[in-house]
């Protein structure tokens, strides 16, 4: 038995198989994250349409996720953090990054996931990019006529800057 696309360890059959089928539904908005990711990987595509929440379908480009899907070779799915989105939530946030070579190229799709849980059914409802991180430094900037940190002797516009 393979194991699950989604990264799980469980087997397929197991795991996000029987979400795809449609023999049950996602517990979690985490498993219903995996499931989609799946249906990336196996080319589902009717699946991402039904899982998407009902009021967020209306701009959904069918063609353009099956041509994704297809021409991407997926790597992974790495689940960063979950925020709420177990069984007795309504709601949660699912960040994760899925990796994935597209036109020779390596990417990774960076994404904060909002689910909805309505009727006892999971659903997709948006997703943004987080925002990066500042960076604070702990050392103060060296300008361009400072003397050069490395040691050289030179200003720094001269050897490392």
């Amino acid at each position: 038995m393979p194991l699950c696309y989604c990264g799980s360890e469980r087997e397929f059959d197991a795991c996000c198989g029987p979400i795809l089928a449609g023999e049950r539904p996602a517990p979690t908005a985490e498993a219903l994250m995996r499931a989609r990711y799946s249906a990336y990987q196996t080319g589902d595509i009717a699946f991402l349409g039904e899982s998407l929440h009902p009021d967020f379908r209306h701009d959904w480009d069918e063609p353009a996720t099956r041509r994704w899907a297809e021409q991407a070779q997926w790597h992974g799915l790495e689940i960063l953090a979950t925020d709420k989105g177990g069984e007795n939530d309504t709601e949660g946030v699912v960040e994760f990054v899925a990796s994935y070579t597209e036109k020779g190229q390596l990417k990774r799709h960076h994404e904060l996931s909002l689910f909805r849980k309505e009727r006892g059914t999971w659903y997709y409802v948006d997703g943004k990019m987080p925002k990066p991180q500042t960076v604070r430094r702990e050392a103060p900037k060296v300008g361009r006529n400072d003397p050069c940190p490395c040691g050289s002797g030179k200003k720094y516009k001269r050897c490392c800057g």
